[in-house]
């Protein structure tokens, strides 16, 4: 088979071809990776060459090079520095003449390509002439080039950090902006030149700054919302959407100047997308200044200045917007898909992100469009009244929207047995909107009955129906369900929800993901359930299980790729609600926890490391040990290969955090009779630590799964005291020096000194229960260096806060006949936990605070 073949196969409609063909092309690029890139470059430059397998060679040639996980882009981009410099030219010649192609299904993943390749190699200082060659092309008398270099330019500025551009960028955005112009003839370079500017607006943050390049820019897109070209049309909203997102800020003089009318004009065009994008930009503003109200709440409950300015666009445009959103919900189309994106969905959206926005105003300009449409014959405005009422309730006061939920309970109940399809839809979907927010208005003795009894109703509807029938009981046993207690209002409705639940399952069918819903919601119930229900709950994992067999049994007749996927999505949502009912259960899950983990070895042993089956099957195995706790010993052997497996598969990060979160289940079940694991528990988890591979995320749980075994073995930690402080101090380090750059390095950081913490709690608490606490002692004057570098810290979590007074606590008990008097007298020491108890009283951090001071009054004698 030649290597054109194989690439044509990966998009055949066989779903067994398909995957033969990534296979093979899977082998090539691991025998020769520099052939196997050659050869998808010269397929991808081939002009005789059939459109689709061009376009699969180009496809496959920047996969090769990017990867959204960013360990794997890192390995990526070594692979590709390490090929010889010739045969990286011979690549990059092939992509570069490829943008000379006539077939947008050549030069468009060209243009891909050549972005995956700078994204490597510009910041090392390679391949630096290639913006100057493209800014070259553009002005080419060839309509293909220079739409393929605006292309490869927009590509360009999306993906690569803008300073190492930044002497280029004036030349850039010039290009751009010529080429998307209204004096542009070509509508198609116009519309490269568009989507070169959405792809380079953060690009050009510089430009923004400077009020007459904004101008230009502004004026550019807006008259682009003006061009004959629907595309072109559609292009410059989509810019506008963007640069609502990224410099709202700036916008106030362009909105009083144009945007208004621009947009709502927009939302009526006859031409959908443009209505779409059009809508999507009100949706934005209104998304920016939902989020400028919680900062601005936050900083005055913080007592700082709130520095940025929001400008209420969406209430100012109340009075244009909402009318022409009521309107917009009229236009459903009956034949679409529900999955298709159409104006009445992103009105709906819309009108729902602007109640959040404006709050109570927007009620009494909603309820006349509802009152005035409820009964209406044509279901259009039936629907369109129901929908509109659903997207109303999250914003305004409850005590504004309580009387009229109540009022509109029994309507809404009654039309979830409407004729219509589509109102039925919106009637289920707004109950569990109302039971999800507003649960206070439904009377249980009035309208509880009734409203059950309809949505178990909709669960033998349609599939689009079952959905957010599923969703509005899901909503309502999380709600008013009684886990813990004896029993709750939803009880004597329990058992003939979950036997609707198990009959609409029976079936293969999972159209409009009808039955992955049934068994969420099956999950929920199992989970929020009360005692006397557990009875029901007992006799579903029974019947999940037998399920879970049968799918276990019939796995050989599995044939194709899409019937794997398929039988991997149904064995997925069996473990997750017998995950659930174990945990509901306890140890009353004994009964049947033998073939639990008979199904689960088979699973593991049968699933692939990438499989999310396996991923389940860990969190059920969790679940059992939770509820089993010591008793679950009996199934370590036979389990303990399986995560050993999981726990050394760095590439599988989610697997392996799981992993990593079992030994803690496995030491706090077992207690001291973990030992006999942790030496190879504790081998791999530092071994973990050390993986470049591994994500970074996962490594915090492994820090804080040293205390969950300090904790469970004791005096016995010892053996790995000095290993353990050796790799915890580092983290210390680590985290003293990480610059709070943006809020994923300060969520990380934050997650890193709560494994730290967690680690030290632990170990404190295990080796004084076995009085060897004294071997913290030598490293007790770090611990506290870090811990006052990390309270001096403003972006501190309260999570870290909380531990780290518990750990001062714990310090205080371990060591109660003065050896830590001075340290535990520092002023930080007192201010931090001052600042515990300041929390409201009741709350966990409060309590801490309180044991900590009295322990830190004893072991100081103060």
């Amino acid at each position: 088979m030649s290597f054109a073949e194989i690439l044509g196969g990966t998009i055949s409609p066989d779903g067994n071809i398909r995957e033969q063909a990534a296979h093979a092309l899977e082998i090539a690029a691991n025998e020769n990776f520099p052939q196997y890139l050659l050869s998808l470059a010269q397929e991808l430059a081939n002009e005789s060459g059939q459109d689709p397998v061009r376009s699969s060679a180009g496809l496959a040639l920047k996969n090769a090079l990017t990867s959204r996980d960013e360990t794997r882009q890192i390995q990526y981009s070594q692979r590709w520095l390490q090929i010889d410099e010739g045969v990286r030219s011979q690549v990059k010649k092939s992509v570069l003449a490829t943008l000379g192609s006539e077939s947008r299904f050549a030069y468009t993943p060209a243009a891909q390509a050549i972005s995956a390749i700078t994204a490597i190699e510009l910041p090392q200082g390679q391949w630096s002439d290639i913006i100057a060659t493209l800014l070259q092309s553009v002005s080419s008398t060839s309509t293909s080039l220079r739409i393929s270099s605006l292309q490869t330019i927009g590509f360009i500025c999306e993906s690569i950090d803008p300073e190492i551009l930044a002497t280029q960028s004036n030349t850039i955005l010039t290009a751009v902006i010529q080429g998307a112009n209204s004096e542009e003839p070509s509508q198609d370079v116009r519309l490269a030149a568009v989507t070169a500017l959405y792809n380079s607006l953060e690009f050009v943050r510089i430009n923004f700054e400077n009020d007459g390049e904004r101008n230009v820019i502004m004026q550019t897109v807006c008259e682009a919302t003006q061009s004959p070209s629907t595309n072109v049309q559609v292009a410059a909203f989509e810019c506008l959407v963007r640069i609502m997102q990224l410099y709202y800020d700036k916008m106030s003089f362009y909105m009083e100047k144009a945007l208004y009318g621009l947009t709502v004009i927009g939302m009526k065009h006859e031409e959908e997308n443009i209505a779409l994008q059009a809508i999507e930009f009100w949706s934005t503003v209104c998304d920016e200044e939902i989020e400028l109200q919680i900062e601005e709440d936050e900083a005055r409950d913080f007592n700082r200045e709130f520095e940025r300015h929001n400008y209420r666009f969406a209430k100012t445009a109340l009075s244009q917007v909402l009318p022409t959103l009521l309107f917009l919900l009229t236009k459903q189309d009956e034949d679409a898909d529900e999955d298709e994106w159409n104006v009445s969905m992103a009105a709906a959206t819309c009108l729902s992100l602007l109640a959040q926005t404006i709050g109570n105003d927007i009620v009494a300009q909603v309820i006349p469009f509802v009152e005035q449409n409820i009964r209406n014959p044509d279901w259009h405005y039936r629907e369109a009244a129901v929908m509109s009422f659903g997207s109303i309730l999250e914003g305004p006061d409850s005590s504004v929207l309580t009387p009229l939920v109540s009022q509109a309970l029994p309507v809404l109940i009654e039309m979830v047995k409407d004729n219509e399809i589509q109102v039925k839809d919106s009637a289920a979907w707004t109950i569990g909107r109302v039971c999800d927010l507003l649960v206070e208005c439904i009377q249980m003795d009035v309208h509880l009955h009734n409203l059950v009894s309809a949505l178990v109703s909709g669960l033998e509807d349609s599939p689009r129906i079952v959905a957010n029938c599923c969703w509005a009981i899901m909503n309502l046993a999380e709600q008013i369900g009684g886990a813990g207690d004896e029993t709750c209002s939803l009880s004597p409705f329990f058992e003939g929800i979950v036997t609707t639940l198990m009959r609409i399952t029976e079936t293969n069918v999972n159209e409009n993901n009808s039955r992955t819903s049934a068994y969420v919601t099956m999950a929920t119930l199992a989970n929020t359930g009360p005692k006397d229900t557990h009875p029901i709950i007992a006799k579903l994992g029974v019947a999940i299980l037998d399920r879970l067999d049968a799918t276990i049994s019939g796995a050989n007749q599995t044939v194709s790729a899409d019937d794997r996927l398929a039988l991997g999505e149904l064995q997925s949502n069996l473990l997750n609600v017998l995950s659930n009912v174990s945990r509901t259960l306890g140890r009353q899950i004994s009964e049947i926890s033998d073939r639990i983990m008979t199904c689960v070895l088979q699973l593991l042993t049968s699933s692939s490391k990438q499989s999310v089956v396996a991923e389940d099957a860990f969190i059920l195995v969790g679940a059992l040990i939770t509820a089993l706790e010591g008793d679950f010993a009996r199934y370590l052997e036979s389990f303990s290969p399986f995560l050993h497996n999981a726990l050394q598969t760095h590439e599988e990060y989610q697997l392996c955090s799981i992993a990593v979160g079992l030994i803690g289940d496995i030491c706090r079940a077992l207690g001291h009779s973990a030992s006999p694991y942790c030496d190879q528990f504790m081998t791999i988890l530092l071994q973990n630590l050390e993986s470049d591979v591994l994500q970074r995320d996962v490594k915090p749980g492994i820090l804080s799964c040293f205390g969950d075994i300090a904790l469970a073995i004791g005096g016995r930690f010892e053996t790995y005291i000095d290993v353990s402080f050796g790799v915890l101090m580092a983290a210390c380090n680590l985290s003293a020096n990480t610059q709070a750059i943006d809020y994923d390095t300060i969520d990380y950081n934050n997650a890193l000194r709560l494994g730290i913490f967690e680690a030290f709690v632990g170990i404190v608490q295990g080796l004084k229960s076995d009085g060897k606490a004294q071997l913290v002692l030598p490293r007790i004057q770090d611990i506290f260096v870090f811990m006052s570098v990390v309270f001096a810290d403003p972006n501190r979590s309260e999570e870290v806060t909380k531990t780290m007074i518990a750990l001062v606590g714990d310090l205080a008990s371990a060591f109660s006949n003065g050896e830590l008097r001075e340290p535990l007298q520092y002023d930080w020491i007192q201010a931090m936990i001052k600042e515990g108890r300041a929390n409201p009283r009741g709350s966990y951090i409060r309590d801490i605070a309180r044991w900590a001071r009295d322990m830190v009054k004893q072991a100081t004698g103060t």
